[in-house]
């Protein structure tokens, strides 16, 4: 795994063998970021990275240059990891919540400009996640939803979707109101 772009593009990061993830493929990050920085200027973004894993897309935004990415994660050994990643890049402005994302979603008081989520594919109530966003009003007026998922999910029907991408097995659906 590496970091696509920005400041730290290159950067190669080595995932424990103990960690049980599915990251997102390089090629799908370098096809989602190019749709990202060619629609936005992400510079003074905050981001919420949702069932952030391996920490990789928190990684990239903050690479990026991104204000603040709050990278949440349930699973311990996964919140270690990317603390250590970023304490050992230096990417300050990520700060890493160990909690699970339904839990968090319903409490969060602060506004994105982007939330991204990547749940596990296998994960049966993936729908719910773009429900709890824009209930909850943790968007911005202008911000963004973007879910990672499987051909398994499909979010056409949903009232905010205004695109959707795929690249390879991953999909991409983008939300906003």
């Amino acid at each position: 795994m590496r970091i696509i772009g920005g400041e730290y593009s290159g950067k190669q990061i080595v995932a424990d063998n103990n960690l049980t993830l599915r990251p997102t493929t390089d090629f799908a990050k370098e096809g989602l970021f190019n749709i990202i920085d060619n629609r936005y200027d992400i510079t003074s973004f905050e981001v919420l990275d949702l069932f952030s894993g391996t920490g990789s897309i928190s990684y990239e935004f903050a690479s990026r240059g991104c204000r603040t990415v709050h990278a949440v994660e349930m699973f311990p050994r996964h919140v270690a990891f990317i603390r250590a990643t970023v304490a050992k890049i230096g990417l300050s402005q990520i700060r890493v919540i160990r909690n699970d994302v339904f839990h968090f979603i319903s409490i969060c008081k602060m506004k994105y400009d982007i939330v991204f989520a990547d749940p596990p594919y296998e994960m049966t109530n993936i729908e719910r996640i773009p429900t709890m966003v824009f209930e909850r009003d943790i968007l911005k007026p202008e911000g963004i939803l973007i879910v990672e998922h499987s051909k398994r999910s499909d979010f056409t029907g949903y009232e905010y979707l205004f695109d959707s991408r795929r690249y390879g097995n991953v999909h991409f659906s983008f939300l906003k109101r």
